[in-house]
């Protein structure tokens, strides 16, 4: 944690109280103990108290469970990482305890369950806390449930340990709690007061937020990345989706198929992948852009009907919430390893755009755009988000709804006789006519997975395919033109330039941040726009000495990751070299310093 003088207008505290800047804790337990809700409800009352926060959690991937966690990292500064190390570690069981003591940083709090866990009091390192958890819980409900409202006891506990906005949270929680039944909640509310008003003098101190001094005063929401792409795609005017369930992508499944109907939408849980796709093709040439969604293995199964997408040149967004591959694989972890297959998966030359999001807030507005993307350039659109963006919680400012929410209108104008939806135009971008809109002399486009001519209709004359392929490319190439080039962060040009794309955002421009202050300057930049690759790259990378992209994926046959290897490829520079992991976690600040270290020496 670091620590703060408090000046003397700050408002009062509790006694002992150490006004802090930033606090990492971490839950350790089974996933049946309910420490994501504990965790969740600690995020979502960091933004609703103007904190920065982010949040991270592992689950099992068996259905019986198992060992769980949940971190989450609050500041008064801007978060981008979730923590290298831990502040505050809440062991429920021995092997909580074995499993995350090595992640608890020197002078940390160990706050553990003495009916369930014998930690090493000969390791002075850390404070030890010991809390009966599972007998205060038992006590505080009468017995009722016998532990199963621990988790509830630990809220109340972390919540007077750093001395936490009450009545909020006791707000949240009567909302959490409002489709429960009386006694459960009487039940819940028992066990966090108990656990509120436990002493933890013991520790000899307790601990304080300091307001957050970055904030512009706007109102704040807080949500995980799967609900911002989810309210995202609404807000832009989609109003058909289709899917078939698959972890890490459900959970968007779940928003859209409740919400949907709230705006004369429609959802469909498809019978397989494969349905859920050619669907969610139907309903955009319909007229308006439907979405479609899913995770790796899911995108494997889709990519022949996006290749359909792709010659018929039909509006389509495709979420991918990666996850760690091949096969099933690590269906609860994160990876960045399904690029290859949004770019270039599928047979023949197949174009399309792909774009990711850095954060929870990028992951709504980058809905949005992709949307309109697939709009403008009548092609399918995949938005490869992945485990650690969609499950994690941030707080971000609340959108300027009346500026972004929009309706799709069909567009049924008439068209002439001389109407051709695949003219070859020099910017190559289509212009289809939705079914019933009226078309001089009859003269009705057809559309088909077969190469066609202008007008639509199917040929085999070698120049058709000629013709087509050049102008499905050349509408990616006119929207390259168009896209901003990447900011780069710190000095313009120097030694070394970390390049991410997605998640590994945050950790990899908070070790930019930490370089520089340690007086060894470092630049960072981060790539939305994957394909194509926005102009300007080349000249960037020109000025700096080393070229790292650091990314969750394999350092492959030749050294380097998907996206090293597609940046290679454009800008033919053998500079680019590769900081990768596959462990299914998130970057660690460290990690990537270190990793710069080797690479560079």
């Amino acid at each position: 944690m670091s620590t703060t003088n408090a000046s003397s207008s700050n408002e009062a505290v509790a006694p002992n109280a150490v006004p802090i800047k930033d606090a990492v804790i971490r839950i350790a337990g089974n996933s049946q103990d309910g420490i994501q809700t504990v965790g969740e409800l600690l995020a979502r009352l960091s933004g609703r108290t103007a904190q920065e926060v982010m949040s991270y959690m592992t689950i099992p991937a068996t259905i019986s469970g198992g060992p769980s966690i949940y971190q989450v990292r609050i500041g008064s500064d801007h978060v981008l990482s979730v923590g290298d190390v831990v502040d505050v570690l809440v062991a429920f069981y021995q092997h909580s305890y074995e499993g995350h003591i090595s992640a608890l940083r020197d002078g940390g709090v160990l706050i553990y369950d003495p009916d369930q866990v014998k930690p090493n009091l000969e390791d002075k390192r850390f404070t030890y806390v010991g809390v009966p958890m599972t007998t205060l819980t038992i006590e505080a409900i009468g017995g009722k449930g016998r532990d199963k409202g621990k988790n509830m006891f630990l809220l109340g506990l972390i919540a007077r340990m750093f001395d936490l906005n009450l009545p909020k949270l006791e707000t949240m929680l009567k909302d959490w709690g409002a489709k429960r039944d009386a006694s459960t909640m009487e039940a819940t509310m028992n066990a966090f007061h108990a656990g509120y008003g436990f002493d933890i003098g013991r520790m000899g101190q307790n601990f304080r937020f300091i307001p957050n001094e970055q904030r512009s005063g706007r109102p704040l929401m807080v949500m995980t990345g799967n609900q911002a792409m989810a309210y995202g795609l609404i807000a832009a005017g989609v109003r058909f989706g289709a899917a078939y369930p698959i972890t890490p992508w459900s959970s968007i499944m779940e928003i859209m198929r409740a919400e949907l109907p709230k705006y004369g939408g429609i959802f469909l849980q498809a019978e397989d992948e494969i349905a859920a796709v050619c669907a969610a093709i139907g309903a955009s040439y319909g007229g308006r852009v439907a979405v479609t969604g899913t995770s790796g293995p899911g995108l494997a199964l889709k990519t022949e009907a996006i290749g359909w997408a792709v010659m018929a040149e039909i509006p389509l967004v495709v979420i991918d919430v990666q996850r760690g591959g091949p096969s099933t694989g690590l269906p609860t972890k994160m990876e960045q390893s399904d690029l290859n297959i949004a770019v270039f998966g599928g047979h023949g030359d197949c174009p399309r755009i792909v774009v990711a999001p850095r954060n929870v807030e990028d992951a709504f507005y980058i809905s949005i755009e992709a949307v309109k993307l697939a709009r403008d350039y009548s092609c399918p659109v995949i938005i490869l988000s992945d485990q650690a963006i969609g499950f994690r919680v941030e707080a971000f400012e609340v959108p300027d709804l009346k500026a972004l929410v929009q309706e799709m209108p069909i567009d049924f104008t008439p068209r002439g006789a001389d109407f051709k939806p695949y003219e070859d135009t020099p910017d190559g971008i289509p212009h289809h006519a939705p079914p019933g809109t009226p078309i001089a002399n009859n003269n009705f486009p057809i559309l088909s997975g077969l190469e066609h001519n202008e007008a639509g209709h199917p040929g085999e004359d070698p120049k058709f395919h000629v013709v087509m392929t050049a102008k499905r490319r050349r509408k990616l190439q006119k929207l390259a033109e168009k896209l901003p080039t990447p900011e780069v962060f710190g000095p313009a040009e120097g030694d070394v330039l970390l390049v991410s794309w997605g998640s590994a955002y945050g950790p990899t421009r908070e070790a930019a941040e930490k370089s520089i202050a340690a007086g060894q300057p470092m630049s960072a930049l981060c790539i939305r726009y994957l394909n194509p690759l926005p102009s300007g790259l080349g000249k960037i990378f020109s000025r700096f000495k080393h070229i790292l992209v650091v990314e969750n994926n394999d350092s492959g046959l030749y050294g380097y990751g998907q996206l090293a290897a597609i940046l290679r490829a454009c800008c033919c520079d053998a500079r680019i070299r590769g900081i990768n992991k596959t462990d299914g976690l998130s970057f660690k600040v460290t990690e990537i310093l270190d990793a710069v270290r080797a690479q560079i020496s």
